[in-house]
């Protein structure tokens, strides 16, 4: 049984209150993977779960990830009663620093949770001071008419949980990311006891990670790993090893740095967010490490390679990984070799299929063994596959349904599973991100929507993801830039002839005639408006792009974007477009 924390005798969750309607609110998740949110709605009091981010696509040119649109939570923030946040993957925390300025709240998380949410507020946010208040699986705490009981899951990080939410209408049970490992590395299993449990008293809706609907069977025990990497060091006993995995996967870090000490083999840690983590999960007791073992990284060099481990970032290809850096020869301390054999302990997420593969080609030109295959057991998911997507179903029994955490296919697929165990075909739901779905005693209705999206992170910049900057980079992309620069008098006579330059279009002076165009176009332009090319320059802007666009319309297809910067002389500087001096 769950032990109360802050909190009172539960009530059972068939017990309603009459008219009550509860909300379900997804913002994030749904028809994706990544920036995981949603928020459970009760009169005046709304619950948060997770927060994420989504790394960007390959059309998201320069963006460096996407969080939710939180418009929504802003507007009703005074009705936030806690953030709830089920495990450390940036997929489920990344959106914090940024939506605890505008969504300041009590947040609750696990031990490593809380402290990997520390570590992303130092990055990013070094100014808050967050309300953090730990939980821990089995704790039961009560957050205005929501009492929420942890239970613990096994996942591809430690302390991960799910939830059970009692409400006034009935309980939701979330199951976060998580699988039926019957062998978890730390031997924190999953709580099919705990999940029963609310199945036997009565759930009203389930929410369930999608993920790896479309694998049957079960997935496999992380610890299957441990023959993989014994192999490895076994075959490779003469060569330094470099193994790249998640920096979050400390389960697979802990195989890791177990098995060099099988074979007397120092481990140097490479990457920043591998150092933090490990650094972190260290102090906080979930990661075992003899000091001994350890090496820094600027002393790799006094270990021999076959005494050598290293431990880095870039199983995906990412462009500043310490995996790539080495790939391509920059990495300031380590340089690979014919001496060196590298493994990539994971498989290319969707869309990282090309980085992963340039970054492989690169590892064989430096002349290293590479063990990338699946077929060579490099991976286990952290997901449930859909014969333990059954289990669930089937321990918990839900009136309603609805598949969280996955593709638009993953989320049909996993109504289909839900329908097939004896959900009842109209009470499973398949919703997209800002659907409104509305509960009472009687029934559910998707009923109206919120605000919900993506909000890209450019540095430090926050912008629309539909928004006009992606539409720019785009443009600029694939036309190419032509650029005109315009010196005026004070009434508006043309100083200079007007000055071209191009990025990605023609180069201009190897088009002669084209540039002779362009140049009768904007002084068509400028005397066609007289004095008030100098005195309304937001015009003379729009009428030298429109004469461009017909001069090189009659030279091809192509319309780069066309930017006048216009200078005139002789008048006081002032607000607006161009210059004034």
């Amino acid at each position: 049984m769950a032990r109360e924390a802050r909190s009172t005798r539960k009530k059972r969750s068939g017990e309603t209150k009459k008219g009550g309607k509860l909300k379900y609110i997804p913002l994030g998740g749904l028809g994706e993977i990544g920036k995981n949110m949603y928020a459970l709605e009760y009169a005046d009091s709304i619950l948060v779960v997770d927060c994420g981010l989504m790394f960007p696509d390959d059309e998201m040119l320069g963006i460096d990830f996407v969080i939710p649109d939180i418009s929504y939570l802003v507007e009703n923030r005074e009705k936030i009663v806690g953030i709830v946040v089920t495990h450390g993957h940036e997929d489920h925390i990344g959106g914090l620093p940024f939506a605890l300025k505008k969504i300041p709240s009590p947040l609750y998380g696990t031990k490593l949770t809380l402290g990997m949410v520390g570590n992303k507020l130092t990055e990013w946010a070094p100014e808050l001071t967050p309300d953090f208040r730990e939980i821990q699986a089995g704790d039961v705490v009560e957050m205005g008419p929501f009492k929420v009981r942890f239970i613990a899951v096994c996942h591809s990080i430690p302390d991960g949980v799910g939830l059970a939410v009692e409400t006034p209408v009935g309980t939701v049970v979330h199951t976060g990311d998580f699988k039926l490992d019957p062998t978890p590395i730390d031997g924190r299993l999953t709580e099919y006891d705990a999940f029963s449990e609310e199945g036997r008293k009565g759930v009203l809706l389930l929410l369930s990670d999608s993920t790896n609907i479309e694998r049957t069977g079960f997935t496999e025990s992380e610890r299957v790993l441990s023959g993989t990497l014994d192999k490895i060091f076994r075959q490779y006993r003469t060569k330094r090893i470099v193994i790249a995995s998640f920096a979050s996967n400390l389960h697979r870090v802990q195989q890791v740095v177990d098995c060099a000490a099988r074979f007397n083999r120092k481990v140097a840690f490479v990457g920043r967010s591998m150092v933090k983590n490990v650094e972190l999960a260290r102090t906080l007791g979930y990661l075992h490490v003899d000091e001994k073992i350890i090496v820094d990284m600027d002393d790799i060099s006094s270990v021999s390679p076959s005494s050598l481990v290293v431990m880095t970032t870039g199983s995906q290809g990412e462009p500043f990984s310490g995996l790539v850096l080495m790939s391509r020869g920059e990495h300031r301390v380590i340089s690979l070799s014919d001496k060196d054999v590298v493994a990539l302990f994971a498989t290319p997420i969707p869309g990282n299929e090309k980085l992963v593969s340039g970054t492989v080609n690169r590892l064989f030109a430096c002349g290293c063994e590479v063990v990338y295959e699946k077929e060579q057991g490099i991976h286990v998911s952290g997901h449930a596959a859909r014969d333990e997507l059954r289990v669930m179903l089937n321990m918990t029994r839900p009136k309603y349904f609805v598949p969280v955490h996955g593709e638009y296919r993953h989320l049909v697929r996993h109504a289909q599973l839900a329908r097939e165990t004896g959900v009842a075909p109209r009470n499973a739901f398949v919703l997209q991100n800002g659907d409104v779905l509305q509960i009472d005693s009687e029934k559910a209705v998707v009923k109206d929507r919120v605000q919900a999206g993506g909000i890209m992170v450019d540095g430090l910049a926050l912008g629309e993801l539909q928004g006009s900057i992606l539409k720019e980079r785009r443009e600029l992309s694939e036309e190419g830039l032509v650029l005109v620069s315009i010196v005026l008098s004070n009434d508006g006579t043309l100083l200079a002839t007007p000055a071209f330059e191009s990025r990605g279009f023609l180069h201009l002076d190897d088009a002669a005639k084209l540039k002779e165009e362009l140049v009768a176009s904007v002084e068509k332009a400028v005397i066609s408006l007289g004095g008030k090319a100098a005195s309304d320059l937001d015009l003379l802007q729009t009428k030298v792009k429109g004469r461009i666009r017909d001069a090189l319309r009659r030279f091809g297809r192509s319309k780069p974007m066309i930017t006048p910067v216009v200078t005139v002389l002789g008048v006081p500087a002032k607000n607006g477009k161009g210059r004034r001096v």
